[in-house]
């Protein structure tokens, strides 16, 4: 039985990469009622809820997510009071599958879906 030599690159795992993304919501009506919590929840973040903060200076929510594994596209909802909210910001639309997904969707024309989130490293 003979053995291929390992090349030097194998011996050494190769590094996931991620990156940082900021989200961003805010009311579509300036001077509406305002929110008491808004949140983002998606695959990469295992579905759990991370809260936005809300800055008042800019009348935005926002989060930066950091480590978000790369060169996948992610499923997610945004929550505005618990409840699926639309992103203007998304990259698209997808059909929910998951169970998860299914949970956090939001009922479109076009049936229910989730927000997608493309995310590319260099």
């Amino acid at each position: 039985m003979t053995h291929k030599p390992l090349s030097p690159s194998a011996a050494i795992p190769k590094r996931q990469q991620v990156f940082s993304k900021i989200f961003r919501w805010q009311p579509e009506a300036p001077g509406g009622p305002m929110p008491v919590r808004v949140e983002i929840v998606g695959t990469f973040n295992g579905w759990q809820i991370a809260p936005l903060k809300y800055d008042r200076a800019n009348g935005i929510w926002q989060l930066t997510l950091e480590n978000i594994p790369g060169n996948r596209t992610h499923n997610y909802m945004l929550l505005v009071n618990g409840r699926p909210t639309a992103d203007k910001n998304s990259d698209g639309l997808a059909i929910p599958q998951t169970d998860e997904e299914k949970q956090y969707q939001l009922i479109t024309p076009r049936g229910p879906r989730v927000f997608m989130l493309f995310s590319q490293t260099k």
